[in-house]
């Protein structure tokens, strides 16, 4: 089907209506009214299809202005009739309205106090202070590969992957010089690196790039799908390439792999991943190139051999956590670490996914974060591995709570799909975004302009990091890495509250190391560390 078919018929009525209105003006001067108004509309479509701020005007011009009337008395229509701004499906009218407001510039305050019921279970907060902080810059960053021959000084808050062919092209180049503008980093997904990842001509500046690798190799495989040094170094020796990231899994659908039908592998999406356009492009399941914990660093480790010493990690979604424990083993067995690990929450994701595995596969972000941050402090390796997390990441005090939690940075994908001018149609898997957000149709893809979406993504980010640094400021701190879980607050019922620190259970340092395990660490440690092996994913039958 074509692009935006409302688009034609609009273009359609307006000259049919200019030419009705023009024949009934001559036959009878009472119709100089409909004439005005058939003229007035049809500038008014004009208008939509050359400006270049509103991408649904450009696509669905003079209707969209229905919906922007309904957005304006929506609130109204809600408050009486259907629902309150704070429910999220997956994202509430707030969260969606935070972005667009920061991505815009615009004023990001709300009046008349809180819209959430602070008495209510799980309602979180942050302490303050009452000898609060200055804070002089929001550039935050934090140094990932340390001592390796290529670190990277990294922002804290950055975009998560996203492919292309998952995304427009328009939508790759916008995200990428934002980033490039804000000096953060732009993860490509497992998709490689197209042509529009880079710069278009030597005058632009590209942005920062991590590299995903997944199980189906994209820009570093031989035409089997088995993976090629050759290729890789190929890709992994460009500048704007910083780090490199393998993916074992995602949130959204972890443990289940993909097919991206052939007749939407173009030849551009071919080319960017090494594959033949036209035929189903395959993500399996699992690796090919390894099978253990060992092989699996191994793996890593020659992947930053052949990138020339740039920080090289893995992105999983906690599943079994005797895999996790055995990958950490592993590690200590081999004295191969990670410079990084990303934990992807399963309330992530910006594909397409079958609903059980979106709903019922895979550990949320808060769990999954605190055992990757437990299980790396009691082996003793924390200090050597930095941890970044993702998982429907929206706003500062999100990225302040995951800080608290364990992370040293945050990701988020569909928090920069909104600055885009994504309005959350849920049409991702059908080809037709309405924004050109995640779309390969060129004509529904033209209504993204580059240049205005790129400044959004830009503020988004730029304006999300002052307000985290006014939030680090109200609790006494001059940096988000100082962070810690008794900043957190989360409510347990109406009269019972917690610290963080005291809900939670954390791990001391070197705790899991030694013969005998100690009698007060949580359960899935007694229960499960004793069974993981460096040699397989698979547990011991026994617990000795």
């Amino acid at each position: 089907m074509r692009a935006s078919p409302l688009r034609y018929l609009t273009l359609l009525l307006m000259i049919m209506g200019c030419l009705i209105s023009l024949s009934l003006l001559q036959s009878s001067p009472h119709y100089g009214w409909l004439a005005l108004l058939c003229g007035g509309l049809a500038g008014v479509g004009l208008y939509d299809l050359a400006q270049t701020k509103s991408a649904i005007l450009r696509n669905y011009p003079i209707l969209a202005h229905l919906r922007f009337l309904l957005e304006h008395i929506r609130p109204e229509i809600r408050q009486y009739f259907i629902e309150d701004d704070t429910v999220a499906t997956p994202f509430s009218r707030n969260q969606r309205s935070i972005v667009y407001q920061r991505a815009k510039q615009a004023l990001d305050k709300r009046p008349f106090g809180t819209q959430l019921n602070v008495y209510d279970s799980g309602y979180e907060w942050m302490n303050h202070s009452i000898a609060p902080s200055k804070v002089t810059s929001t550039d935050f960053r934090i140094t990932i590969g340390a001592g390796r021959a290529q670190p990277y000084s990294a922002s804290i808050f950055n975009i998560s992957a996203m492919s292309f062919g998952a995304l427009s092209a328009n939508a790759i180049r916008a995200l990428n010089q934002g980033a490039a503008k804000g000096h953060f980093m732009h993860d490509t997904g497992e998709g490689s690196i197209s042509r529009h990842h880079l710069p278009q001509n030597p005058q632009e500046a590209g942005g920062d790039l991590v590299w995903e690798i997944g199980s189906g190799y994209f820009g570093c495989r031989h035409p089997d799908g088995t993976f090629s040094p050759d290729r890789f170094v190929e890709n992994a020796s460009l500048a704007q390439v910083k780090m490199i990231e393998l993916k074992l899994s995602q949130g959204a659908k972890p443990g289940h792999g993909g097919v991206l039908p052939g007749a939407k592998v173009s030849a551009e999406i071919a080319q960017a991943r090494g594959v033949e356009a036209g035929v189903d492009c395959i993500s399996p399941a699992s690796h090919s190139r390894f099978s253990t914990p060992l092989g699996l660093l191994q793996f890593i480790d020659q992947l930053r051999t052949l990138s020339g010493g740039k920080p090289t990690g893995f992105k999983l979604a906690i599943g079994h956590p005797w895999e996790f424990f055995g990958i950490v083993k592993a590690m200590l067995e081999s004295g191969i670490t990670p410079d990084f690990i990303t934990v992807d929450g399963s309330e992530g994701g910006t594909g397409a996914a079958p609903v059980e595995f979106a709903d019922h596969v895979g550990t949320p972000l808060q769990e999954a974060l605190l055992l990757v941050h437990n299980t790396l402090v009691g082996t003793g390796l924390r200090e050597k591995i930095k941890i970044g997390a993702a998982g429907k990441i929206i706003s500062a005090f999100d990225i302040a709570r995951s800080l608290a939690l364990g992370a040293d940075w945050c990701n988020s994908a569909r928090g920069f799909m909104f600055a885009l001018g994504c309005i959350q149609s849920l049409s991702c898997h059908t080809d037709k975004c309405p924004t050109g957000v995640t779309t390969q149709d060129p004509l529904r893809q033209r209504a993204l302009v580059v240049p205005d979406k790129a400044e959004r993504v830009f503020y988004f980010h730029q304006n999300t990091l002052k307000a985290l640094a006014e939030l680090i400021a109200a609790a006494g701190l001059v940096h988000p890495s100082q962070l810690r879980p008794f900043h957190l607050v989360r409510r347990l019922s109406p009269n019972r509250v917690a610290l963080a620190s005291d809900l939670l259970e954390f791990l001391r340092p070197n705790q899991l190391l030694g013969s005998e395990l100690d009698a007060d660490l949580p359960t899935v440690y007694r229960t499960y560390w004793p069974r993981a092996r460096a040699a397989s994913f698979y547990p011991s039958s026994t617990s000795g």
